[in-house]
């Protein structure tokens, strides 16, 4: 059995189809587990969904930000963007079914035999592993429940910026939301710097990768966190960290990472859907 997490797939149904070609994967036996952004911006949104939700068990989807985007739009929180594409999947005649099993699904999925966490953006740096399960969970639950359409009307937005115990309500959420699905940079205490999503090397001053915000509690040991959403980035290795999020929307490549043999990588370039630039 072989155990893949795959990047930000974003439509791109073809690329991926290739690539697990290129693996030999195989549903009967093998696992695939998704960082998000399963859909949106490239151009087979729909097929994806399908297929992934047609794999049963053998698949995993944490939920990102344009996974939570679509689900809002669905429910009339939130008007389509400019450059979305998301119309063949909310016009679908099994759109309702795809929207309920996509808000089912997890903001942090655990690997313990593998030493692995999925995330979509990363894990918040003031949060120890413990403190990132028991946030995703009040998210999930919220999701899942009688509330989710109030709560994606209440997501949009960068405020606040720094965690506390005490946020409570909307607030509260919004932070978590932005933490797992939105979170590239931060301070060095920890506040979320949402407004720049270009790479490390052109980043303004005090803008720290939330990988290397000092004293994170899982830098030193603890698992892997596997992560997507920062296209800018791109592949990724440092002690704990491996993202994944490699573009394959804008040209780059779409990349599978072997969780149970080393980390060993499979990329397949990708023709670009979109103007080259980093995701939101």
């Amino acid at each position: 059995m072989a155990v893949y997490a795959i990047g930000d797939i974003q439509g791109c149904f073809q690329p991926l189809r290739q690539l697990l070609e290129v693996v030999d994967f195989d549903p009967g036996v093998d696992r695939l587990l998704f960082t998000g952004d399963l859909v949106n911006r490239g151009p087979e949104s729909l097929a994806v969904l399908r297929y992934v939700r047609s794999l049963g068990e053998a698949a995993v989807v944490v939920l990102g930000n344009h996974d939570l985007h679509m689900l809002a739009v669905a429910t009339g929180a939130k008007s389509p963007r400019r450059k979305d594409s998301l119309l063949q999947v909310l016009d679908a005649p099994d759109a309702g079914e795809l929207m309920d099993w996509m808000r089912r699904r997890p903001v942090l999925h655990e690997e313990p035999e593998l030493g692995c966490v999925l995330v979509h953006a990363g894990i918040y740096p003031l949060w120890n592993l413990e403190q990132a399960r028991a946030r995703a969970r009040e998210l999930e639950a919220v999701l899942c429940g009688s509330q989710y359409p109030a709560l994606l009307r209440h997501i949009y937005g960068d405020q606040p910026q720094l965690w506390s115990p005490d946020l409570a309500g909307w607030e509260r959420l919004r932070f978590i939301t932005n933490a797992f699905t939105r979170m590239r940079y931060c301070d060095r205490e920890g506040r979320l710097l949402l407004d720049y999503k270009g790479g490390p090397d052109e980043a303004p001053p005090g803008y720290l990768p939330w990988f290397e915000v000092p004293g994170r509690p899982l830098a030193d040991g603890g698992p892997r966190v596997i992560c997507g959403h920062w296209s800018a980035l791109g592949w990724h290795r440092s002690p704990g960290v491996r993202a994944i999020d490699t573009g394959c929307l804008w040209g780059g490549g779409l990349t599978a990472l072997r969780l149970d043999a080393d980390d060993e990588r499979f990329t397949l370039p990708c023709a670009a859907f979109m103007e080259p630039g980093p995701g939101l």
